[in-house]
């Protein structure tokens, strides 16, 4: 077998997008090792290296083939009845298909199928040298990357996403000929633009990482990152504060640079009197910059910035950092400044101007609307009333702040920093900010009580009034983000411990909408015209899809913590309105599986509940003990009753789990009674009475969930 060689492939260009780099550098590695395997390459995927920097893309393959296997290939031909005549002699469709695929007629071979005996051409050539194969694999996977908006440069009409500069493709030491977006393939790379402007030359493939990092290039990514760190943790000990740099901080800076070099810079403490969330964002999303704080984690004037250079003269890149910083400081200070001038309060009638949606109406509409429901929810909830709606009331405000129209992502941070500075109460300034938690994926939900009756009386009218107007999530497509809005929705009543009907807030968020935002989302006839509202059928109709709609949610929320799909179908099915009792129901059946009777009770339950459907009718719960046989079915009846005291108590208070413990001690009767007791006898009497006895058994079950659904049943 011909030795395996390793494969290097780097296409050079302008600086590429530092967000996208990661993905395209991904994806184009990915497309050239499944090039090579849909040609039958052998090849050392698994092992293969991906590599990146601004100015390059680059994929490193050990242990290639230096040729395909040979390719074997079948062609199906005409069969016997087609192929030849009543003499046995080739008709002209088998000569017709024999010289098609280049092979004799006697050289063709048989085989047989479903619809009877036919003529197959089958055929092997040698594979083609590795060499020969590459140009055209680097080539689809140039073209299958994920690019949105290709670019042309020069006199020709290649696009790529930046303008491309050099190609290196080497198969161990030796050259791979080819040439690629108008690039002939070489040996010679480039190093850091500045350090290193002179051409790099690659002696062979598993050279080419020391051969780059030696003219200043790190090409390995998670190098790139690693010395990011060590450097911005090198400079913040000058500093003698603690740097934050976060993982997607991190990225970014490693994607803007080939030789990455921390410099320590300062700003004026005058800014810092402006709130830190503003100018954390200013440097770290404007600027790239690493901020410091003290240990007990306030914002220092000193923050970091890295360069791609390491400079001969540090301190005129600290001076171009710090000039660059402070117009935009001097911004967010007039911002700041200004927006105190007006209460937060006085921002709620020009919310009457900003349009939520058309026929939801306007912010000021919707905020009177949550205000409402912040209401409601807070008196069932023991919350003061007062703060809620107050809390609602200010929730938008801050949207038309200056600060917030500079930083959007600061909206909600900027409504507590001006509320408390208005003197407003601290749990209602507070609430302005959590309510909108969880942000994202991971994130805590609001930790106030009234923000949690803020962030549920928020959500519910968006659900409510989105799902009326007919714009519901459709596929991959949630302009409104409402899988994320429902989610947070059911974790702040489940986390947050609020015992509340979420059915009926549903109706209640609905009641609240206009008419015509409920006639807004009818469908068409077939005439074009919109049948009449019905409104109470609309609302109930949009509760229950809405129901469901967050219910969904739930079973990828669940599955996370690890509770089987099968535990969540048997509590969704008792359609608990309350989702802090669907918690604790589900928690109980996760519980409740990891007993050794549980896949034994499941199956009775299944077998009960055919039962009962094969019987028909109602088979009420009233039981006449002088009905029942000595022995098993006395035993089950005893057990039944014994039990059903013994949970009472636990399954008003909601202990689940403990419930289903007691449950659990009736698998030797119930397995008794099934070995002993025929149920469907002909005397009408004791069958009626033994199917009471099942749907009285089962019915202890429902009472927590649908253990027929589990695993095993």
């Amino acid at each position: 077998m011909a030795t395996k060689k390793s494969l290097l492939i780097e296409l050079g260009t302008e600086e590429l997008p530092p967000k996208a780099l990661d993905e395209l550098a991904n994806a184009f590695a990915t497309g050239v090792a499944e090039g090579l395997k849909k040609r039958g390459v052998e090849a050392d995927a698994a092992n293969a290296r991906t590599y990146c920097s601004p100015r390059r893309l680059a994929v490193l393959i050990p242990a290639v083939a230096a040729e395909q296997p040979p390719q074997k290939s079948e062609v199906l031909g005409p069969y016997l009845n087609i192929g030849l005549d009543a003499n046995g002699a080739p008709t002209p469709a088998l000569q017709g298909f024999a010289t098609k695929n280049n092979i004799a007629v006697e050289h063709l071979q048989r085989i047989t199928d479903a619809k009877g005996e036919r003529f197959v051409a089958r055929s092997e050539k040698p594979g083609r040298p590795t060499v020969e194969l590459i140009p055209e694999v680097v080539a689809e996977a140039l073209k299958a990357l994920p690019i949105p908006k290709p670019m042309r440069w020069g006199d020709h009409d290649y696009t790529f996403v930046r303008p491309a500069h050099w190609l290196v493709m080497l198969y161990g030491s030796d050259i791979v000929e080819g040439q690629i977006l108008g690039l002939k393939s070489g040996r010679q790379s480039r190093g850091h633009r500045f350090h290193h402007p002179q051409p790099v030359h690659i002696a062979d493939a598993d050279s080419w990482l020391d051969s780059l990092r030696a003219a200043k290039v790190l090409a390995d990514p998670a190098a790139r990152r690693v010395r990011v760190r060590e450097e911005v943790a090198r400079v913040a000990k000058e500093t003698g504060g603690v740097p934050r740099l976060s993982d997607a901080l991190c990225d970014e800076i490693a994607n803007l640079t080939e030789w990455p070099v921390a410099i320590a810079c300062a700003f004026e403490r005058e800014f810092l009197a402006v709130p830190q969330e503003a100018l954390v964002m200013t440097m770290e999303t404007n600027q790239k910059f690493v901020p410091v704080f003290d240990a007990e984690g306030k914002l220092t004037e000193r923050f970091i910035g890295v360069a791609n250079i390491e400079s001969k003269d540090p301190a005129e890149i600290r001076k171009g950092y710090e000039r660059v910083i402070r117009p935009r400081f001097a911004d967010a200070k007039f911002f700041w400044d200004e927006d105190l001038k007006t209460p937060l309060a006085a921002q709620q009638d020009a919310l009457k101007n900003v349009t939520f949606q058309q026929a939801l109406g306007s912010v000021w509409d919707k905020s009177v609307r949550v205000a409402e429901l912040a209401r409601v929810t807070a008196n069932r909830l023991g919350v003061d009333a007062g703060l809620a709606t107050r809390a609602a009331a200010l929730s938008k405000c801050d949207l038309l702040t200056r600060m917030v129209g500079e930083f959007p992502e600061l909206q909600g941070v900027m409504g507590r920093y001006y509320a408390t500075a208005n003197g407003e109460n601290a749990e209602v300034a507070q609430a302005l900010d959590e309510f909108y938690a969880p942000r994202f994926a991971g994130d805590a939900i609001a930790q106030g009580k009234v923000a949690q009756v803020l962030a549920v009386a928020e959500r519910l009218d968006t659900l409510a009034g989105i799902f009326a107007v007919g714009m519901k999530p459709s596929g991959n497509k949630d302009p409104f983000a409402l899988r994320r809005t429902a989610l947070g929705l059911a974790r702040t009543l489940i986390e947050g411990g609020l015992a509340l009907d979420l059915k009926a807030l549903l109706i209640e968020a609905l009641q609240l909408l206009p008419d015509m935002a409920l006639a807004a989302g009818l469908p068409k006839g077939k005439d074009g015209k919109q049948p009449a509202l019905d409104a109470g059928a609309r609302r109930d109709a949009l509760a229950a899809e809405l129901y469901e709609f967050v219910l969904d949610r739930l079973r990828g929320y669940y599955a996370d913590q690890g509770a089987a799909a099968e535990a969540f179908e048997a509590v969704r099915a008792l359609a608990s309105a309350d989702l802090t009792d669907f918690d604790r129901r589900l928690r109980a059946v996760v519980e409740f599986a990891k007993l050794p009777q549980a896949q034994a009770l499941a199956a009775a339950n299944k077998r009960i509940g055919n039962i009962l459907r094969q019987a028909g009718g109602e088979p009420g719960n009233k039981i006449d003990p002088a009905l029942l046989d000595a022995g098993a079915e006395a035993d089950l009846h005893r057990a039944v009753e014994a039990t059903a005291i013994a949970i009472a108590p636990l399954a008003a208070q909601g202990r689940y789990v403990e419930t289903l413990q007691q449950l659990a001690g009736l698998r030797e009767p119930v397995d008794t009674f099934f070995d002993a007791v025929m149920v469907m006898v002909d005397d009408v009497a004791k069958r009626a009475n033994r199917l009471a006895l099942l749907n009285r058994l089962r019915g202890m079950f429902l009472d927590v969930a649908d253990i027929s659904l589990l695993p095993g049943a």
